[in-house]
């Protein structure tokens, strides 16, 4: 048989095969439409060189393996069986019934999804062929076919191939044609009894809920609440919740807001600011330490949360503030102010809590510039003789108001002497 004769059957065939009745219509359920691993043989004839008229023509056969990569992808791995002793007429061996062997591998581009009737594919891949004793050539093949899919279970397969030899001093450029059968490992039958009662696109097989429509994430059980836990493992199913409480969500005990996991103090009401637990009170006075001047000591209300400062404590204070001497005109303080002040110090230290606030004033003789600063290095004189016995200098603070702030009448001796003072006040709070 020559190769125009061949081909003519190719094509012969193409026109009166009953392709319509046959093929498939529905992808394989299973395999969601790839193809499943199929094995075949095919009946080939290959045109060494077309323009050589010869006697015979070269033919041969392939058993041949397709799997499916996707719904568009295939590989193929075939092996080929060529009956002759020569290329373009030189014998390659003298034994007339030579058989020379070729493997080859391919990649497939379908046009179409896989389940298509008729689906047209482009090939391209490499070979290697025996055609002379211990001597392997190889080629690279590229081309194209029809694939005729019979109820995904049968695949008649028509293809042509150029192969571009690597090697031409022995084995030529040429054409290949085939025509061949493969048949899935999977019988449509058996396929056919895998079913899908509920319609989630699941198979019974494999579907955990075969009777409620569900997701494949979940092997085919429903989600009401799509919280990723399927209903029938789910405690509340309709609302969404966590696998470590069943589905259910996260409590919230003291209902505060912040969920039990995140809450310090799950079973008293508290603020995010302090992971969910009640703003702290460290002094246990009733007052937590946001509103509390002094969080570390038990204290009353009329004094913002700090402890009353005694009648006699205010008293030494006083008498210490009512004896604070200045020399006439300057800011040194006479000897006589120590003892008094040393009694603040003693407080101060005793209590180191508190803090001191010192206020210098003037009468209205001179001008109220120099009243203001005389008043100003008054109190910083008082101030600087309290830290040179030891208390920090944060814990005090010092300002002079000049003349501006009188308790008495300037127009009269008595008067501007009760204006020239300095006021004292301890507290436990600037």
């Amino acid at each position: 048989m020559n190769s125009i004769a061949m081909k003519k059957l190719l094509f012969g065939f193409l026109l009166i095969f009953p392709i319509h009745s046959l093929l498939a219509q529905k992808s394989n359920p299973v395999n969601k439409g790839k193809k499943w691993p199929n094995f075949g043989f095919a009946f080939d004839l290959v045109d060494f060189d077309p323009s050589v008229p010869r006697k015979d023509s070269i033919y041969g056969f392939s058993a041949m393996y397709w799997q499916g990569l996707s719904k568009r992808f295939d590989l193929s791995v075939r092996y080929n069986g060529i009956f002759s002793n020569k290329i373009n007429n030189d014998f390659i061996t003298s034994d007339k019934n030579r058989m020379s062997s070729e493997f080859e591998i391919s990649l497939h581009v379908k046009a179409l999804r896989n389940e298509k009737a008729i689906n047209p594919f482009l090939s391209a891949g490499v070979g290697i062929g025996n055609y002379k004793k211990d001597s392997w050539k190889r080629y690279e093949l590229a081309g194209g076919g029809l694939q005729f899919n019979f109820k995904n279970e049968f695949y008649f397969l028509v293809q042509a191939n150029y192969r571009y030899s690597l090697d031409t001093d022995e084995l030529p450029h040429n054409m290949f044609y085939s025509v061949g059968l493969t048949r899935s490992i999977y019988s449509r039958k058996k396929n056919a009894r895998v079913k899908d009662r509920d319609k989630d696109g699941v198979t019974d097989n494999v579907d955990a809920c075969p009777d409620s429509a569900g997701v494949v994430a979940l092997q085919g059980c429903p989600d009401r609440d799509e919280d990723g836990i399927a209903d029938k493992d789910d405690k509340c199913p309709e609302l969404k919740g966590v696998s470590h409480y069943q589905g259910c969500p996260v409590p919230d005990a003291d209902k505060d807001g912040i969920n039990d996991d995140e809450d310090k103090c799950p079973a008293v009401a508290g603020v995010i600011r302090y992971q969910g637990c009640p703003v702290p009170d460290s002094d246990k006075d009733g007052f937590n330490d946001e509103e509390d001047k002094c969080p570390n000591l038990p204290g009353v209300k009329d004094n913002q949360g700090c402890p009353p400062i005694s009648a006699e404590v205010k008293k030494k204070v006083n008498t210490a503030a009512k004896n604070i001497l200045f020399i006439t005109g300057s800011s040194d303080l006479q000897a006589k102010s120590f003892t008094g002040l040393n009694e603040v110090v003693k407080i101060m230290r005793d209590n180191p809590e508190m803090e001191l606030s010192i206020d210098g004033h003037t009468d209205s003789v001179g001008t109220n510039e120099n009243n203001q600063l005389l008043s100003e290095n008054r109190a910083a004189s008082v101030k600087n003789y309290i830290v040179s016995r030891g208390i920090q200098a944060s814990r005090i603070v010092s300002a002079g108001h000049g003349e501006m702030q009188p308790i008495a009448d300037n127009r009269t001796p008595a008067g501007r002497k009760q204006n020239r003072r300095v006021e004292l006040l301890l507290s436990y709070y600037k």
